[in-house]
């Protein structure tokens, strides 16, 4: 969305789909169900924002969701996670890559932070990057289009 269409699209894109992600995960949070249907809960949120019906399963990558769900589960790793991505993003120009380190550093940083939630957290990362096969693809021909200045 930054790329494409600014950064006042990509802010309420960001907000919105951080806040869509909370509310399911909470629940499961606040009715202290045990920590891998924490995580089944926030994968149904995730795939629900990458692959929703009323878009032909079509959808976003799930950064923003998921740190939306992140934010509930973990919020230090979410917290971590969101540094690193802006950081990267400013720093390298490219959302994708930001995104991609993102999600390889959030299990780790759960290794440290919250090692309950590694394995589910994790999860989370694989969806990530899987929802970012074709940016992958577009890195190794050095086609992926940079963040505008």
């Amino acid at each position: 969305m930054l790329r494409l269409y600014g950064p006042r699209l990509a802010a309420a894109t960001l907000l919105l789909d951080t806040l869509k992600a909370i509310p399911a995960v909470l629940a499961a949070k606040l009715l202290t169900l045990p920590i891998w249907l924490q995580g089944i809960v926030g994968l149904a949120v995730l795939l629900g924002h990458s692959y929703p019906l009323w878009h032909g399963f079509r959808g976003g990558k799930a950064v923003a969701s998921a740190f939306g769900v992140l934010l509930v589960l973990v919020p230090s790793v979410a917290l971590l996670s969101a540094v690193c991505w802006s950081l990267l993003a400013w720093r390298l120009r490219t959302a994708a890559v930001a995104s991609l380190i993102s999600a390889l550093i959030a299990p780790l940083a759960c290794l440290w932070l919250a090692p309950a939630y590694v394995g589910v957290v994790s999860g989370f990362s694989v969806l990530v990057l899987t929802r970012h096969g074709l940016n992958i693809r577009r890195l190794r021909r050095g086609e992926e289009p940079n963040l505008h200045d």
